[in-house]
């Protein structure tokens, strides 16, 4: 990349820095870690702007070195995040599970049902769990998924498709007031 192309760090942490935190929240499940990836994240891209070679958008680029810390900072703590979504993430998730899963009656509402996605989406595999956020979440396309996670966009796919199905089976169990997952 030439250097007049070369984005400003001090715009790209003002531009990005929300949805990257808000992504690493999902990833990790806390406050703490959330911030810590954010840091690590911008520091990173700090580090190597100068390698970016302009393949795919510059918040791609981001949104994997996040991802990437993220992951990594899972693995190492080996723990199982609390997954909490937003109530714009909820409407990405809603739409993202409409045509592949039931319909919940209208006594439903939206908090309970968001507490359902959450403690459903914590019961997923991480390697489920990750596509499923970027691709239906964060709204990604199946090509910048697999770019992000290192992985072929045939895997994306199969992985999108299992967390789409998990995610039916244990809502389709999912019953207000005091119902169980």
């Amino acid at each position: 990349m030439q250097e007049q192309d070369v984005p400003d760090i001090a715009r790209l942490v003002e531009q990005y820095s929300s949805r990257v935190y808000g992504l690493a929240l999902r990833l990790t499940g806390n406050k703490d870690d959330a911030e810590d990836v954010l840091q690590e994240a911008f520091l990173t891209v700090m580090q190597k702007l100068d390698t970016f070679q302009g393949r795919s958008a510059i918040y791609t680029w981001i949104h994997r070195i996040a991802t990437n810390i993220a992951l990594g900072k899972l693995r190492k703590l080996r723990k199982a995040p609390d997954v909490d979504i937003e109530p714009d993430d909820f409407k990405a998730l809603s739409s993202g599970l409409a045509e592949h899963t039931f319909h919940f009656e209208d006594d439903y509402d939206t908090q309970f049902l968001r507490e359902a996605i959450d403690r459903s989406l914590q019961k997923l595999p991480e390697h489920l769990r990750v596509v499923f956020l970027l691709r239906d979440v964060e709204g990604f396309n199946t090509q910048e998924t697999a770019d992000m996670l290192d992985i072929t966009v045939a895997n994306v796919k199969v992985r999108l498709m299992r967390a789409r199905i998990q995610l039916r089976n244990l809502l389709a169990h999912v019953r207000p007031q005091g119902g169980n997952t």
